[in-house]
């Protein structure tokens, strides 16, 4: 698993399966070791000292049908966000136009719904091709996908589309009940069978074992073909959430950084040709942290001041981060 060939993402061959054991493997090495072998395969296959930078925008939030736990825009959460209609075309733009001027290639709509219905479509669609007419790779999270609704997005344009599997199939019945796991993987197939690329990864700190967190990523890794781009997060415990009221004044409330590098380090190693996104969570994580991430192989942030519904490091503040670590946006 870790003699990897020196190839480029877009020429990437197919990888040796990779086992549990493997994975549980590389969490068992000594910190430093494990840190220093992930950046050795990080800089094999993507270029040095360069982060993408990406910006979401929530173009349809609350009232989500499902009832993931971790979400303050269920229908089932008392977080206090209330639903609201899918915004306009215009307003994507313009966002979309001010978050490339701030230096993102690529701009993520995400809509709270647990699939979108045909009347959305057409909007939808626009967005896409708007966005993706202004020079910047495309991606949505809008929920389950049928056959039909992947190839359409595909036709107009959209790069990537994300869709999570959340954390390890055995851990997933704990987070969520309205959507299985099988749910998630069959809209995965309809994405990867369009031709989009795939957009899938997870929460960290959820309150599962590292166990369930080798068994995330041997998920992940063992999908048809890795994802071409690998979210982390790390729980932001939403009052108001299962999860954030569950896990609310205990130590299990945020995962610790150590951990969460590990997790990194782990996905770099296991999936060497993903782009590894450090997304919700940042903000409450070290400038040290960062770093240790950066190093351990992660090579996208979201940026701007929200994620959805959550804060997010500001533009300024990763700026002046990039400056003190030597990074550069990667276009």
């Amino acid at each position: 698993m870790n003699d990897l060939s020196p190839m480029g993402a877009a020429c990437a061959a197919p990888l040796p399966e990779v086992s549990r054991e493997a994975i549980a493997a590389l969490f068992e090495l000594p910190f430093l070791d494990l840190v220093a072998q992930a950046h050795a395969v990080h800089i094999r296959h993507h270029p040095r000292n360069a982060v993408q930078l990406s910006t979401l925008l929530s173009i349809k939030t609350g009232g989500c049908a499902e009832d993931c736990g971790y979400c303050s825009q269920s229908a089932f959460a008392k977080s206090g966000v209330k639903a609201e209609k899918l915004i306009d075309a215009d307003t994507v733009v313009a966002a979309a136009r001010e978050a490339k001027a701030g230096g993102s290639s690529r701009f993520c709509m995400g809509a709270a719904w647990r699939e979108p219905k045909a009347r959305d479509m057409p909007a939808l669609l626009d967005m896409v091709r708007r966005v993706k007419a202004l020079g910047m790779e495309t991606c949505m999270t809008l929920g389950m996908l049928s056959g039909d609704q992947a190839d359409a997005l595909a036709e107009a344009g959209l790069d990537y589309y994300n869709h999570n599997i959340d954390t390890s199939p055995d851990y997933y019945d704990r987070v969520i009940t309205t959507r299985s796991f099988q749910d998630r993987l069959d809209t995965l197939d309809h994405v990867r069978r369009a031709g989009m690329a795939v957009c899938c990864g997870g929460i960290l700190g959820m309150g599962e074992t590292r166990e369930d967190r080798i068994a995330f990523l041997h998920a992940l890794a063992a999908l048809p073909e890795p994802p071409d781009s690998v979210p982390l997060n790390a729980l932001v415990p939403i009052p108001g959430t299962v999860l954030g009221d569950m896990l609310a004044d205990t130590p299990l409330a945020r995962i610790d950084e150590i951990e969460f590098v590990r997790t990194v380090a782990a996905a770099r190693i296991t999936m060497p040709h993903s782009v590894v996104r450090l997304s919700a969570g940042r903000e409450s994580m070290s400038e040290a942290g960062q770093a240790l991430c950066f190093m351990a192989g992660a090579n996208s942030i979201f940026t701007g001041d929200r994620l959805l519904t959550t804060s997010n490091k500001g533009g300024d503040a990763d700026a002046a981060l990039f400056a003190k670590l030597g990074l550069a946006p990667s276009s």
